[in-house]
């Protein structure tokens, strides 16, 4: 199970940064061709269309594993539940996250304890995510923000 996040913007239309969608460290990233053709030198991949118009202009995703680990960081609400706490804008993440990631980068092996026994999510996974959800936020904090969990 995975929580997805998503910033919309009605009316957008995004040309797409590129990359070729692969899960690493219990999340969806995209990663250039020449990395694909590193990692899998013997196989194609499927390429999303180069250019759609859509209104999510950020989207991303994280196990449900890490979510003790948010917790601890003060976090787990605004990521797992926005509309719990009255987030509806990216805007209102920025605060939160920048707060939720210092703590996560100040004290690493306090964090890496919640690292699920599975190996299926990571600390250094839940800190990527966050600092590029916040970069998101921060590029868009006009953007409607919506969870499936």
């Amino acid at each position: 199970m995975s929580l997805d996040v998503y910033l919309n913007l009605e009316g957008i239309d995004v040309l797409h940064a590129g990359g070729i969608p692969v899960r690493e460290d219990g999340q969806m990233k995209m990663i250039s061709r020449a990395e694909w053709d590193e990692r899998y030198p013997d196989r194609e991949p499927i390429v999303p269309l180069a250019s759609v118009s859509v209104s999510t202009v950020y989207r991303a995703n994280i196990t449900h594993n890490l979510n003790r680990m948010a917790s601890e960081a003060g976090i787990y609400k605004h990521l797992w539940r926005p509309d719990e706490i009255g987030i509806e804008k990216a805007e209102q993440l920025i605060e939160p996250l920048s707060v939720g990631l210092a703590l996560l980068e100040s004290d690493p092996e306090r964090f890496k304890a919640f690292n699920p026994s599975n190996g299926w999510g990571t600390y250094e996974g839940l800190v990527s995510f966050v600092r590029e959800y916040l970069s998101a936020c921060e590029r868009y904090p006009d953007a409607t923000v919506s969870v499936w969990r």
